[in-house]
């Protein structure tokens, strides 16, 4: 996968770039690698800002900030964790405003969200929701 170049100076480490995720995961082991894979490339094509980086152990992606970070220890399926970076800040009045039709969000708190899938097949099938989803949310991030 070729590298974006989108980074700042602030996310300009080796571990902020596609290199670092496409190691990351030439060494993972993962029941449901396919479908990491496959929501990565759906990701990265959201919006031509969008970059990836480890993060938190993890492939995780950013604009400005980082905004998503797979949980590759969910219990069940694939977990994306839904986020305004590493650092508390004040959201907007009454919240994101996130427009969910298809309730792809699990809320964690005010500027937290996850999305879980149940399999390879479940997750490509929900990409079109999930990068509609995404927009909304990188204009947060």
């Amino acid at each position: 996968m070729a590298t974006k170049n989108t980074a700042t100076t602030r996310h300009a480490t080796a571990a902020d770039t596609s290199a670092a995720v496409d190691a990351f995961m030439a060494r993972l082991e993962h029941p449901h690698k396919a479908g990491i894979e496959a929501l990565r490339r759906a990701i990265l094509a959201v919006d031509p800002a969008v970059a990836e980086g480890v993060k938190w152990n993890a492939p995780s992606f950013r604009t400005h900030e980082y905004f998503a970070t797979f949980h590759l220890r969910a219990k069940r399926g694939i977990a994306l964790i839904l986020h305004l970076g590493a650092k508390a800040r004040e959201l907007p009045e009454g919240g994101l405003g996130i427009d969910d039709p298809d309730a792809l969000l699990a809320w964690l708190g005010r500027d937290r969200a996850q999305v879980a899938f149940a399999d390879a097949a479940d997750a490509r099938a929900r990409i079109p929701a999930l990068q509609a989803l995404l927009r909304q949310w990188i204009a947060h991030a």
